[in-house]
């Protein structure tokens, strides 16, 4: 798949710079396909054009019934488009083809239909003192979104869709690793009868990411991905006093309550700490397991880690796939080196790739034991294929090792206690936690605390992001 043209504010044109991004398979190691890359010019261009069009006001003044509407055909587009969208990121991002299918393509159609069902209940015009007054809920201005290379679509529309029902422009920055599912929904925007400027979709590397967020006619940056870059893309934003929303890294806390079910533990690890080769902020990586079945927890997440099947994505049977880049790979495996350094345990896996993946940035799974909180194993966010086993005695001990982080993003505990669960869950401080699950929901709210971002999205607060409030004081 080869993209020449750039889509800048409703339309497609011919980029500036006559340079490429080339798109590798991480599966194969093959070129996959070319995009046209944007120049600062090109970056620029597209904000111009969403200024351009906010000021214009076709888009902000059309009646949110009818931007609702607008957006769910977007939404029936999409969907027909689900398969060849769910192949192209298994190809861009070596993500397991269930997943990208059902999970992250399909998923991204629910994700649009659910904040449109939100943005139906939505106070965009709110009574107050009696009647006279008003609360109006008005478009935030001009957005830059930029998502990341893990979860690309719905991180992308998690910014897109509110913020076009709030009424603002948007410029998208997707990742240079996973530029062509981004232009694929660039043209289903194209067909969804926007008005001209409202939407521009330019792939692309940090020196563009900079030049958006720098740019003084950008009133909001919404970004998910890395906390160093967050912080830098804050201070930008609060030099400049934009409005700015974070959802950064995590280091989760499973906490496994000595009462637990193993069974129903393993299940739910597989899914939290390992999906999408764990490279998912919301990974579940520090599991905190009671002395008194240390042993047999972890002689119980070896069996489930150890039985993972490494290998082709595309393949249904497979439960891992490579890691995004050959860079990539390199650093989580020097997390695992770390590890055994600190002196953790390494009970299953290790630096070695998985037999049979002589091609592709593949990294067997590792589940590491004796591991203690202040390791960096145990504090830092890999970004991989990495679990780690660290013992507590009581219930408090548990709780203060799962604050014990720079990071607040999501979490979990494990019992068959509910009354037992709650407390824990009110002393953990996180954005989201589950018991005996997680499964984030595209009506409530996503985001973390501390390092793991600024503000929320999904739900009411995440049309909340992108829309200003106005006191209507009535005469």
């Amino acid at each position: 798949m080869n993209h020449d043209r750039l889509y800048v504010g409703g339309r497609w044109v011919a980029p500036t710079s006559g340079e490429t991004i080339v798109v590798v398979s991480p599966s194969t190691e093959e070129v996959i396909g070319t995009v046209a890359a944007p120049s600062i010019a090109d970056a620029g261009a597209a904000v111009a054009a969403a200024r351009a069009s906010f000021e214009a006001g076709t888009w902000r003044r059309t009646p949110v019934a009818e931007r609702i509407a607008a957006l769910r055909r977007l939404a029936d587009a999409y969907e027909a488009r689900v398969p060849e969208i769910g192949d192209l990121l298994t190809s861009e991002m070596g993500a397991i083809s269930r997943w990208t299918q059902f999970v992250h393509a399909g998923g991204s159609v629910a994700l649009i239909r659910a904040v449109c069902d939100d943005a139906e209940q939505y106070p965009w015009e709110e009574p107050r003192l009696g009647g006279s007054a008003t609360i109006l809920r008005e478009p935030g201005g001009v957005v830059v979104a930029i998502p990341p290379w893990n979860v690309p679509q719905s991180t992308l529309l998690s910014k897109l869709v509110p913020a076009l029902l709030a009424g603002c422009s948007v410029v998208v920055k997707p990742s240079p690793e996973t530029p062509l599912d981004g232009l694929v929904l660039a043209e289903l925007i194209d067909g969804s009868g926007l008005p001209e400027g409202v939407v521009s979709i330019l792939p692309g590397g940090r020196e563009i990411g900079e030049a958006l967020v720098a740019n003084p006619e950008v009133d909001h940056v919404a970004f998910t991905g890395s906390t160093a870059a967050g912080r830098s893309i804050a201070a930008v934003c609060g030099r400049d006093l934009k409005r700015v929303t974070l959802e950064l890294g995590g280091k989760s806390a499973a906490i496994v309550l000595d009462d637990a079910d193993l069974d129903v533990v393993t299940a739910g690890l597989k899914a939290t700490a390992f999906n999408i080769s764990g490279q998912a902020c919301i990974a579940q990586t520090r599991v905190l397991a009671p002395r008194s079945r240390y042993n047999e927890i972890v002689d119980a997440l070896a069996t489930m880690v150890d039985g993972l099947r490494v290998g082709d994505p595309f393949d249904p049977a497979t439960d891992l796939g490579p890691l995004v880049s050959s860079v990539h790979r390199d650093r989580v495996r020097d997390y695992v080196k770390t590890g055994v350094a600190e002196g953790a345990r390494a009970v299953v896996g290790g630096v070695d790739a998985p037999t049979g993946t002589d091609r592709g940035w593949f990294l067997s799974p590792t589940l590491f034991a004796d591991v203690d909180n202040k390791m960096r194993i145990a504090q830092e966010e890999i970004f991989g294929p990495v679990l780690s086993v660290i013992p507590y005695d009581t219930d408090a001990d548990a709780v203060a090792a799962a604050n014990d982080s720079d990071y607040g993003l999501a979490g979990t505990v494990w019992t068959t206690d509910p009354a037992r669960a709650d407390a824990v869950v009110r002393e953990v401080r996180t954005g989201m936690i589950g018991v005996n699950a997680f499964r984030p929901h595209f009506s409530m709210p996503f985001g973390g605390v501390k390092a793991s971002g600024i503000g929320r999205e999904f739900g009411r607060e995440g049309l909340d992001a992108f829309v200003e409030p106005k006191a209507y004081y009535h005469g």
